[in-house]
Formats: structure tokens, sequence, C-alpha cells
């Protein structure tokens, strides 16, 4: 009898689409569709398509641990003009600049055309689009204009489900919504809102971003002095900056060596600066501005607590799951954080973390302050932390978590 070699099946094609995405080595840029990138290509073939950025190539490989994505970078105006993504995303930079609304037709047009032209030439399986908005939108359109679009997962992560409010966009949503296949949101606290919005229930699962906790996330050095605070975040409204420095005002009398450093920049970095010198604590705060996601892990491992004092913004915007409370919990810090519905998804109060009043400065440096009296106290929700972050929040769970959606979508 003959037997026939036995043949590997040829890996499906996913066609990954997204508007934060690194943009040259050692950018600033989050990086978690990166790294979730990576887990899938550990079973799919992956191809992302993002908007293009001056500077940025148009085509190229992203590498690491042994897996590969191709990243194509779509032209969506001139480019001297293709400002309407990246630094912030788009909603900040519309509010910085509101001509920008201008490019927005010419981005979804070029995202549109962008994502027939790759697909025509690779025959992609399944398409996960990043965001309601813009990505779940295009590729929704896509959907009604072809009856050969492939399986649709759309991944809410936040803002694109609290912020953008109004009549007409909550209808984008909910039609955004309705036409994927299958809808992920990064935290127990948005699904409620995606059920709200109409999605079906079983199309919805709750499935977070990750962080890697292996390798560069980490204690670092178990012996080196830890001191101080850290934050990390954008500096715009919905990330309470400003109650972190009315809290810190609270506590310079009890802890005059007390120093915050503050990492990353935004619209609010002048106003803030203002807030210091007012209180007087140019030598307690520090602000680094942005740094390169290569040096973040040695920031967190020399702070004993990092604080996320995040709050409702006044456009609803919030946050989504709060994953630099996972990255602060990986390296090692203890971490107070406002008691946001999506944030106890991270944070279990008095277990792996404290939990604040939001927009409450006194509540915040009571909390804090706990802390720095109770060392004991400190290392107990610093280890409980890092376990519970390695049991929920590492990469490789996640990604397998995402590629079980997607094949479940085939």
């Amino acid at each position: 009898m003959h037997y026939g070699a036995l043949m590997t099946p040829e890996p499906k094609k996913v066609l990954v689409l997204t508007s934060t995405l690194p943009r040259w080595a050692n950018d600033t840029e989050p990086r978690f569709v990166e790294y979730l990138g990576y887990e899938l290509a550990r079973h799919f073939e992956v191809c992302m398509l993002a908007p293009r950025c001056p500077g940025a190539a148009r085509d190229e490989v992203f590498e690491q641990g042994g897996q590969s994505i191709r990243v194509h970078r779509f032209r969506y105006f001139l480019a001297p003009l293709e400002s309407l993504t990246y630094a912030g995303g788009i909603l900040a930079r519309l509010r910085q600049n509101p001509l920008r609304l201008l490019l927005v037709p010419f981005f979804l047009a070029a995202q549109l055309v962008s994502i027939r032209k790759l697909h025509r030439i690779h025959q992609f399986d399944a398409i996960h689009a990043h965001w309601i908005i813009p990505q779940g939108l295009v590729v929704a359109l896509l959907a009604t204009l072809s009856s050969k679009t492939p399986p649709v997962l759309v991944t809410a992560h936040g803002g694109d489900l609290f912020a953008l409010r109004g009549s007409l966009m909550t209808r984008l949503k909910r039609w955004v919504l309705r036409k994927a296949d299958h809808v992920a949101v990064v935290s127990k606290a948005m699904r409620s809102t995606a059920v709200e919005l109409g999605c079906n229930e079983s199309a919805v699962t709750v499935q977070s971003m990750g962080v890697d906790l292996q390798g560069t996330f980490t204690p670092g050095d178990a012996t080196a002095k830890r001191a101080g605070l850290v934050f990390v975040s954008r500096l715009v409204e919905k990330k309470g900056v400003r109650y972190l420095v009315e809290a810190v005002s609270r506590l310079v009398d009890r802890f005059p060596e007390l120093e915050l450093v503050i990492i990353g920049d935004g619209p609010l970095r002048r106003e803030l600066a203002d807030l210091v010198k007012r209180h007087r604590l140019e030598q307690n705060i520090r602000f680094v501005g942005s740094i390169p996601n290569t040096e973040l892990p040695g920031y967190l491992q020399k702070a004993q607590i990092a604080v996320m004092p995040s709050v409702v913004a006044a456009s609803g915007d919030q946050e989504g799951l709060g994953l630099v409370a996972v990255e602060a919990m990986g390296c090692g810090c203890a971490v107070v954080a406002s008691d946001l519905p999506a944030v106890r998804d991270t944070i279990i109060d008095g277990e792996t973390g404290l939990m604040a009043q939001p927009g409450n400065p006194s509540d915040l440096a009571d909390k804090i302050a706990v802390l720095l009296d109770d060392s004991a106290l400190l290392t107990r929700l610093a280890k409980n932390g890092r376990r519970h972050a390695l049991e929920h929040f590492d990469w490789r769970r996640v990604g397998d978590s995402y590629a079980q959606l997607i094949r479940g979508m085939l």
C-alpha cells in the first residue's frame, strides 16, 4: 500500500486592523496590538494594517521571539498632513486641532480600499479590528458592500465604547457591534455597555489585552531599594493626575522626602506643571515625559507604589481596563487605583492593591499613606498583585484566548 506524504495544513490568515502601532524602533506608542500580533502569529499567519505616519516605513516585518508579522501602512492624504493618528490617538488629535475632522473621510475611504486590496492578494480567513470606530466601522462597511468579507472580530478598548456619545455615534456603534461576528471587550464593565447597545450576549467575550510578565515587566533585583510613587500614562483628563498632585501636597508634611515620578505626556502637561508650582512641590514631583517602552520597567522596578488616579471624564471617557496597573504589579509595585468599574478587573481592594474614591485627593492621600506607614502590607499587596497578574494577564494566556475566539468564528 502506498501512503502519500502527510501534508501540514497551511495556517489560516488573519488581518489585524489598528490605528495604534509602533512607528519605528524605540517608539513611545503603545505596543499591546503588536504584542497580541506575536501571540496570534503562533497560531495564524498575521498581517497588520495601520495608517501611515511621516517617518514610518510603508511595509515592514515585525519580529520577536521567533514570530513575525507583516505590517502594511496605508496612505490617506498628502504625507506631511497625515496627522490624524498616533501621539495620543484619534480623539486626542481631533481635540488638539478640530480641522483634522476633514481628514476623517479620506482616512475611512483609504482604509477600506487598502483592506480590499490586501484581501484580494492574501485571501484572509478572518479580520480582527481593534476599536469599534474607526476600524470596526470600516470593516462593517466592507461587509455591507461585499458578501465575501471574512468573519470579523471587533475588540473594544474603552474610549471607543464609552466616550463616543451622541445619537449618531451611538447608532454607529450599535450598527458596528451588530455587524461583527464576535465582539471582545477588555473588562467586565464594558460587556454590560456593549449588551446595552444591542450586542447579543453570546457574541460578547470579556478578554483583556496582556502584559509580558515573564521577560519585560518583572520585579528585577529583589535586593534593590525601592522608593516613592510612580504614575504612567497620558496626561489627559480621565487619568486624574491633578488629583494625584493634590494628594501629594497633603502627604509631604508627613513624608517630606516623598517623590512622585510622572511618566507620560499630553495636553495637560503645562497645567499640571503650574499646579505643582502652586503647591511648591518642585522638589517632590518630577515630570519625565514620554519614554520608549523599553525604559518603562526600569522606572517601575524602582518605585514602591504605582498610582492610577483615574476618573470619568466630562466626555464620558473612562478606563477600559487600566493595563498600566498590571505592568506595575508585574514589576513588584504595590498599586493604589481609583475605584472604577473596569479597574476592578485588575485591582481587588485589600488583596492585590488599594482602591480610592475617584476624584477625591484626600482619600487618595490616605490610601497612599497607609502603604507608606505599613511596609508589611505594601509587600503583601505587591506579591499578591504580581501573582494575580500572572494568572490573568500574561500574554501567552491572552494570546491563546484570542486565537480561540478567532477559531470559533471560523
